[in-house]
Order: structure tokens, then C-alpha cells, then sequence
């Protein structure tokens, strides 16, 4: 496990934060399709937050894409480094994230965040932060659709319907699971909407979310109650 200490230089104001997103934005590359599903390796990445004692925990967990067995995994634990803000997010994931990810020992290939990309108020979720600020291929797998709308997909597995802003398509709901609740996917970086919904549906055999933020959600909470432990003794 790494231990985390917040960036100098990191926002610690919305207005701060904003002009970072404004700054970085730009940089999202979105006319690259990336690898085909089941090819490579594929991770996932999620925290967990204890705000009562001030630590958040991330984990990145790498599954071989064609049979989605672990083949490696890291977790870091820092302090909480922003203020819980809608559509900031990032600010509070980023550090132990990315700290998470250069603790593998091995090189992540698609990375699939548990929230959004394109699909956020300024266009810029964790998805796409994260892909900017490392180069990684990354899409957002998200459990609602925050603040967009949509019409619901058609019953089967695979079925998919706009997730949008106004007319703006910024995602789409996917159903992974016949007539269960969709999952909304956006793109965050060097990815085309229409293969990161069908990495989605392959990292999602048998579950309505991807076996990628399965396991990362485990081993994160995992972390965060050994780093709970560790602080309590202390």
C-alpha cells in the first residue's frame, strides 16, 4: 500500500479547480478508437472515503481482458485532498488514484473509472482528467446518470439509448443485464463512445457492473478499513 500526500500545488478552491478543468479540457482526444475488446489488459480504478478521519483509499485492480482474471493490483491511501463539490470530483480521487496506478507492477492498458468522462457539467469527469494527465486510453462506467437524461434501452443485454445534454449526446445507457437498470458510459480518453460500450459489456459477463470496478470497489474498501485500523491503533 502507498501512502499519498496531496500535490503541491493542488486546487483547494471551486475556482481554482475550474480554471484547471477549463485549462486541461482541450486536451481530451477523442478521434482515437482504441484497442478492441478482449484484447490486452484492462483495469479498473475506485476510492473509498472515510471523511471522519480525513483518508481516502484507491485502488487499481489489472484484468487480463480476455478472461478477466486478476493479474495485478495496488491500493494507496492519502488524505482527502478537496472539498466534496459536485462536479469536482476529481480534485478529491486524482492523487491516490494516480498514485494507485504507478504502483503496479505492470502497465495498466485501458483504464475504466467508476463515474464519467464526457457525461459531466464541464465536460471533463475523472475519466477524462486522468487520461489527460497520464496519456491513458480511459472511459467512465457510471451508476446513474448525474444530471443527464435519457430514455430507457430496450430490455436485452447490449441494448443502448442516448445519454444526453439537450440534443448533446454526452454518453450512452447501457444495459448489461437483461431488463436490469443500465450503467452510463462516456468517453474519457483516446476512446470512441461506441468501443467503450462494448469494452463495457464485455467486462460485464454476469454482473449489471464491470468485473474491473467489482474488484477495484472491493480492494479499495478493503484498504480504506486497513488504513481506518492502522489510524484507530495509532
Amino acid at each position: 500500500m502507498t501512502t499519498v500526500r496531496t500535490p503541491a500545488g493542488w486546487p483547494v478552491t471551486e475556482e481554482e479547480a475550474r480554471a484547471v478543468q477549463d485549462a486541461l479540457r482541450a486536451k481530451v482526444v477523442l478521434d482515437e478508437p482504441g484497442p478492441p475488446p478482449g484484447t490486452g489488459h484492462v483495469t479498473g480504478v475506485d476510492v473509498a472515503y472515510d471523511d471522519e478521519r480525513d483518508v481516502v483509499a484507491a485502488a487499481a485492480v489489472v484484468l487480463d481482458a480476455a478472461t478477466l482474471d486478476v493479474v495485478a493490483e495496488s491500493t494507496a491511501v492519502g488524505r482527502i485532498s478537496f472539498p466534496y463539490v459536485p462536479g469536482l470530483l476529481a480534485f478529491r480521487e486524482i492523487p491516490t488514484v494516480l498514485a494507485a496506478l504507478e504502483a503496479l507492477p505492470r502497465a495498466p492498458g485501458l483504464v475504466v473509472c467508476d463515474g464519467y468522462g464526457l457525461a459531466h457539467p464541464r465536460r471533463f469527469g475523472l475519466a477524462a482528467h486522468l487520461g489527460v494527465l497520464t496519456g491513458l486510453l480511459t472511459i467512465g462506467v457510471a451508476k446513474n446518470p448525474f444530471t443527464f437524461t435519457y430514455d430507457e434501452p430496450a430490455a436485452p443485454r447490449g441494448s443502448t439509448s442516448p445519454l444526453l445534454a439537450g440534443t448533446e449526446e454526452v454518453g450512452r445507457a447501457l444495459r448489461t443485464r437483461e431488463a436490469v437498470k443500465p450503467v452510463f458510459v462516456s468517453v474519457g480518453h483516446r476512446v470512441s463512445l461506441d468501443n467503450a460500450c462494448a469494452h463495457t459489456l464485455a467486462l460485464a459477463p454476469a454482473y449489471r457492473l464491470p468485473e474491473t470496478t467489482r474488484k477495484a470497489d472491493a480492494l479499495c474498501r478493503r484498504a480504506l478499513r486497513e488504513a481506518a485500523s492502522a489510524l484507530t491503533v495509532d
